[in-house]
C-alpha cells in the first residue's frame, strides 16, 4: 500500500490539496459492497494529512463560481449535535455522539484532574455490532494529545468521502476541538487526520477537476 502524506495550513487547502492527490494517484475502482455500490471511485491507499492551523476561518473551502459549495457553515451547525449527542432522529441507526458524548466528558475531565501527560484520553466510535450495520460508522477514533499546552486531534476514518465529507467533518470536528479546548483551558493546536479509504465518487470527478484546475 501506497502511503500518501499531506501537510496543510488550514482545513480548505487540506481539502484541495486532497482533491488534486486523489485525482492523480487515487486508485479507481468499481465499488462491490457499500454506499453508492456499483459506482466507481478514485481512492487513495493510505492518507495521513496534517493540518497545522485547523481552527483558521473559514472552516469550510471556498470553490470556483459554478461548482456547489461541498458543505456550508449552516449544515456544520445543524451537523454538530449529531457529532457530540446521543440523541437520535428516526430512521438513524445511530450517531458519532452516541458514542462521543459521554467520552467528550470524561476527556475533558482526565486532563483537568489528572494533567496532560497520558496517551489514555482516546474517543471510539463504534463497536464489535457495528461491523452487521448496513452502513458501519465511518469515523471510527478521535485521539488527543496535548503538547505545548494546545490540544491536537488525531482523527482515523475507515471510509472517508472526500468531496462533501471531508469538509464537514474536519470543520464540526473542530468544533469540538475548540471547546475542549476551552472546558480544559489549553488552547487549540493540530488536526492529524487519518484514512485508508479517502475517496471521490465518479459523479464528482469532473466537478473535482475543475475544483483543482485539472484537465
Amino acid at each position: 500500500m501506497q502511503i500518501t502524506v499531506i501537510e496543510a495550513r488550514d482545513l480548505s487547502e487540506a481539502w484541495f490539496l486532497c482533491l488534486c492527490k486523489t485525482l492523480t494517484e487515487g486508485h479507481e475502482y468499481k465499488i462491490e459492497r457499500g454506499s453508492y455500490a456499483g459506482q466507481r471511485r478514485k481512492e487513495l491507499d493510505f492518507a495521513v494529512v496534517q493540518v497545522r492551523h485547523p481552527g483558521s476561518r473559514p472552516l469550510i473551502p471556498d470553490v470556483p463560481q459554478g461548482v456547489p459549495p461541498p458543505s456550508t457553515m449552516d449544515y456544520i451547525e445543524s451537523y454538530l449535535p449529531y457529532l457530540m449527542t446521543a440523541h437520535r432522529k428516526e430512521g438513524e441507526q445511530y450517531t458519532y455522539g452516541q458514542y462521543l458524548e459521554t467520552q467528550i466528558a470524561e476527556v475533558i475531565k482526565m486532563y483537568q484532574e489528572d494533567g496532560y501527560n497520558t496517551n489514555q484520553a482516546f474517543m471510539a466510535v463504534g463497536n464489535e455490532r457495528s461491523l452487521f450495520l448496513s452502513d458501519p460508522p465511518c469515523l471510527r477514533a478521535i485521539d488527543t494529545r496535548i503538547r505545548g499546552n494546545k490540544l491536537n486531534f488525531v482523527v482515523y476514518f475507515r471510509s472517508w468521502d472526500l468531496w462533501a465529507g471531508f469538509p464537514s467533518n474536519l470543520a464540526a470536528i473542530q468544533l469540538l476541538k475548540e471547546y475542549m479546548a476551552s472546558e480544559i483551558g489549553v488552547e487549540d493546536g493540530e488536526i492529524i487526520a487519518m484514512s485508508k479509504g479517502l475517496h471521490i465518487y465518479d459523479y464528482v470527478w469532473e466537478l473535482a477537476r475543475i475544483t483543482t484546475s485539472m484537465d
